[in-house]
């Protein structure tokens, strides 16, 4: 059990907000690839943002570097579960960035639970 402190809304918000943007980014550039390439664009720019995030939050000490592992998949879990909801609701910019709240908590979860182990 590790004792190092979790700064938990520093890393809800840098988790939610890098991979939401990398997301976003990822879209833009697979536009040029048709609907197809927007999603697989938005998709692997989430991944990517959800690694950022979390090696980030841990070179930031926000995150102690044994939960680095179980943030990561806790982050992967929080993208599977707002890309859907974004998807559903394109037609408001509201939603889509809400949903991608679900990112940060899920770093946070995941941490926790790596920590716990």
């Amino acid at each position: 059990m590790s004792t190092e402190p979790v700064h938990a809304r520093r890393t809800l918000i840098l988790a939610w907000l890098v991979t939401g943007l990398c997301a976003v980014g990822g879209s833009m550039l697979g536009n040029a690839f048709g609907r197809s390439g927007l999603f697989a664009g938005a998709t692997l720019g989430g991944i990517v943002g959800v690694a950022v995030s979390v090696l980030v939050a841990v070179r930031l000490a926000w995150l102690p570097r044994a939960a680095r592992g179980g943030a990561m998949i806790g982050g992967l879990v929080g993208f599977a579960l707002a890309a859907p909801i974004a998807v559903l609701n394109l037609d408001t910019p509201v939603t889509p960035i809400a949903s991608c709240a679900l990112v940060g908590v899920g770093v946070l979860f995941g941490a926790g639970f790596a920590r716990r182990s």
